[in-house]
């Protein structure tokens, strides 16, 4: 089985027509894009206009094609758009919403978590602690949650936070392949140590609960995002954890992505 691995497009059409080309240039079976789907440019309140206006038809492009399209929003996506965005998916067989779900594709299960840990940044819509014991970053100023009449602004962020389950507390909740050897999991967040979680100011801002979690389990590859330049600065887009290999493309002019092929365990980064 090939797969095609991109991330963080933001509503870039011309990197959206690129995956289409790639998937068919390369032969993919399926595609996972790994979260931040939508524009993030301008009114946010407008992304629902991308979903029915554009990804509509990109998903509808790979449904005719017969290519698989793994996919969910990230924490640069309002989540009130979430029903629309799952609605849309639901309208096509080889479309999955794959947030907090598993999947499954021949012997392969595809299982995804988009829940980020915290930012300085304001929006909080997908935002969790790490672990119980998780020191907050400096904030940029109070904390936005998305609702249908705009914004709600969070008196208080730390506590509302500490109310919510931490990305530890998520992990346990997501469904268990049947075989983890075969299994890959599509977290937005990646985890920290490994160098593909370095901001350009050079904070490691990865996840200690996810690198706790794949030291534990072991799937096959797990598939992160999130951190645009992390692989330009620390040099590294792919790190083995055990037996797990963890893949970082990283986003930034050009279109990146990553191809993969199950069969031979050969992964290659293009930077278009």
């Amino acid at each position: 089985m090939k797969l095609l691995f991109t991330t963080d497009l933001h509503g870039c059409e011309w990197k959206y027509e690129r995956v289409f080309d790639v998937a068919k240039e390369i032969g993919a079976d399926a595609v996972i894009n790994g979260g931040d789907l939508l524009p993030k440019d301008g009114n946010l309140f407008a992304q629902d206009k991308f979903i029915t206006g554009y990804l509509d038809k990109h998903l509808a492009r790979f449904n005719s094609a017969g290519i698989y399209y793994l996919c969910y929003l990230g924490n640069d996506d309002l989540k009130i758009f979430d029903r629309l965005f799952e609605e849309t998916c639901s309208k096509y067989s080889f479309a999955v919403c794959l947030a907090q779900r598993k999947f499954k594709i021949e012997d392969f299960e595809f299982i995804g978590m988009n829940w980020v840990v915290d930012y300085p940044f304001r929006l909080k819509d997908r935002c969790r602690m790490d672990t119980d014991d998780y020191v907050f970053q400096e904030q940029f100023g109070s904390g936005l949650l998305s609702t249908p009449n705009g914004f709600q602004e969070l008196d208080n962020w730390f506590a509302y936070a500490k109310m919510l389950p931490t990305i530890e507390s998520e992990l346990k909740q997501l469904p268990c392949p049947e075989n983890v050897k075969n299994s890959i999991y599509v977290i937005h967040t990646p985890p920290y140590r490994l160098g593909l979680d370095k901001c350009s100011n050079g904070k490691e801002v990865g996840s200690e609960a996810i690198y706790n979690f794949l030291c534990k389990y072991q799937p096959m590859f797990s598939l992160h995002g999130h951190i645009h330049e992390s692989p330009d600065i620390t040099g590294h887009w792919h790190r083995k954890l055990g037996s797990t290999i963890c893949i970082q493309p990283g986003q930034l002019k050009g279109f990146t992505y990553v191809s993969i092929d199950l069969s031979s365990m050969k992964f290659n980064r293009v930077v278009e």
